[in-house]
Parts: structure tokens; C-alpha cells; sequence
């Protein structure tokens, strides 16, 4: 008898023990049809010249050659999408930062209007970003130029995006204003668990608002710091709607990709103009989208140890 209630029980103790497996397998295969089999695909097709219809051809890496020593409008993308990222990362960090100081301040009333009313450009759709800031910063009907003349700074307007410098400023300009409230979300919760007890100490031994910021502050705000770099940094790269609606929307609209003298090309608006637009080159395009992972990758690392000794020091 108890051979043959160890013998029922095996099944049972097998049925169990595989049931997890069981629950648990449809996120792997979903993982794998939709996540990890893409991403081994693109890298098979940027070996390859596939254009989508022809057969495959595989040519190694002659597209990663061709992107880093031939392809001038690629390497313009990169060092476009830089100066976006060194014009903005630091105004959108600093303008964050004092607007989380605002919200803690006994002096500011409506709290959450004030916090609402920062947070808005975040959540608002690029196409309108981009829209709105095309109408602002029009050369003739723009509310800018507008302003300019009547005030007397100028006799005429500028021409803000049929002059590749200033399309970039205006480019700068639109990032700063949609990103700057969600950098005072995440310094605001940070603000909010630093000890108070800190600062009344500091108070009490003569502490002025400027050591206390420096000592107390910013030491306890590193990782939200670290966190923010790197998103900044991976957003950055990920530009691509704004300056695209900007420069193809409402009276101004370039015929070039990129705008004048491709002055607004960004990387990911060369990976879908390269991908889907004038080349329709599939192979390339899955080349450039590796590496700008490679460029993510490489930015945030080095952001990562700046930022994070940076914190240690202070």
C-alpha cells in the first residue's frame, strides 16, 4: 500500500511542479516573438542591403562602414543631436531644480496649479509642440517676430527656421520648454524626503540658504541627478518628432530632410528618412539604429560617472 501511494503521488508531485512553467510561459513567448526576436532580426537585416522587397544579400559590415566614414549626412545627424543635447540637458535640469525649489517654498500658493501648469508640456503631443512653435516663431505671421518689431529690437524679423543657427535655437528652445517640468516632477520628490531635521540643524549652527543647498541639498539629490542624465541622454537621441513637425508644419516647410543646410537633422530622423523615406534602405537603417545604441550606450556611461562623482564630491 505504500508503494502505490508513493507511486500516485509522482504524478501529482510532477503536475505541480510543472504547473509554473506552464503559467508563466506565455510572457516568453510573447517576450521572444515581440521582443527578443526583433531585435535579433534587425541586426541580421543591417548585415544585409534589403530594401524590403529584394532578396537578402548579406554584405557584413559594409553599412557600419559607410555610416562612420562615409555618410556625411549621418555623421551631421550625431553632431546635430548633440548640440540639441549640450543646448538643453543643462537649462531643463536647472530649470527643474528651481522650480522644485519653488514648490517647496511657504510663499507660493496654488501648489498644484503651479505644479499642473509646468507638467502640461510634457504630456502634450509633439504634433502640437511642434505646430505651436512653428506659428510662434514664423518669419512673417509669427507671434515672435511679432513682438520684436513692435518693441523695436529690430526693424524686421528674424528668419528663426530659414537659417539652419536658428532653427537649432528654436529646436532648443522647444526642448527646454516641454522637458523642464518633468525634471521638476522627480526633483520635487526628491526635495520631499530629505530630512527637515538637516536643515534645522544647519540652521541652528549658523547655516546660510547657500551651504545648505550645497551641503545637504544637492548630496541627497544625486541619484535623482544620475537617474535624470542618462534619461536626458537616451531621450536626446530620440528626438525626432518636434524638429520634424517644426520644420514641415504650418506657413514654413522645407523640402530638404533635416531643414536648411540639414541643420535640424536629427539621428533618428536620418535612421527614418534612410529606412523609409528617400533610400528606403532597410539594411542601413537597422545599421544606424544600432549604432545609436552604441551611442546611448557610450554617452550614458560617461554621463553616469560624471554625474555620480560629481555627487560623491559634494
Amino acid at each position: 500500500m505504500a508503494n502505490k501511494a508513493i507511486t500516485t503521488r509522482k504524478p501529482l508531485l510532477k503536475a505541480r511542479n510543472s504547473a509554473p512553467y506552464f503559467f508563466i510561459a506565455p510572457y516568453f513567448i510573447f517576450y521572444f516573438l515581440i521582443g527578443l526576436f526583433p531585435i535579433v532580426y534587425s541586426f541580421f537585416i543591417s548585415l544585409t542591403n534589403w530594401n524590403g522587397m529584394n532578396a537578402y544579400k548579406v554584405i557584413g559590415f559594409a553599412n557600419y562602414t559607410y555610416l562612420f566614414f562615409k555618410d556625411h549626412y549621418f555623421l551631421l545627424s550625431i553632431k546635430n543631436t548633440a548640440i540639441f543635447m549640450v543646448g538643453t540637458m543643462p537649462f531643463i535640469m536647472v530649470f527643474g531644480l528651481l522650480l522644485a525649489l519653488g514648490l517647496q517654498s511657504r510663499l507660493l500658493h496654488a501648489k498644484k496649479v503651479f505644479r499642473v501648469l509646468n507638467f502640461l508640456p510634457y504630456i502634450t503631443t509633439p504634433v502640437a509642440i511642434g505646430l505651436i512653435f512653428a506659428m510662434l516663431f514664423d518669419q512673417k505671421t509669427g507671434a515672435i517676430n511679432q513682438l520684436i518689431v513692435s518693441l523695436g529690437i529690430l526693424p524686421k524679423g528674424i528668419n528663426w527656421l530659414g537659417v539652419g543657427a536658428n532653427a537649432r535655437i528654436v529646436v532648443i528652445l522647444m526642448s527646454i520648454w516641454k522637458w523642464t517640468g518633468y525634471q521638476m516632477v522627480f526633483f520635487a520628490a526628491g526635495l520631499s524626503v530629505i530630512p527637515v531635521e538637516l536643515y534645522e540643524a544647519a540652521w541652528i549652527d549658523g547655516a546660510k540658504p547657500h551651504q545648505t543647498f550645497l551641503k545637504i541639498t544637492l548630496p541627497h539629490l544625486s541619484p535623482i541627478i544620475v537617474f535624470l542624465t542618462i534619461t536626458n541622454i537616451i531621450g536626446g537621441f530620440q528626438l525626432l518628432d518636434e524638429p520634424m513637425l517644426l520644420i514641415n508644419g504650418f506657413a514654413f516647410s522645407s523640402q530638404l530632410v533635416g531643414g536648411v543646410d540639414r541643420a535640424c537633422l536629427t539621428a533618428i530622423w536620418d535612421l527614418y528618412d534612410t529606412a523609409f523615406g528617400s533610400t528606403f534602405n532597410f539594411g542601413r537603417g537597422a545599421a544606424i539604429a544600432y549604432s545609436l545604441f552604441l551611442f546611448i550606450f557610450v554617452f550614458a556611461v560617461i554621463g553616469y560617472f560624471i554625474t555620480n562623482r560629481r555627487g560623491d564630491e559634494t
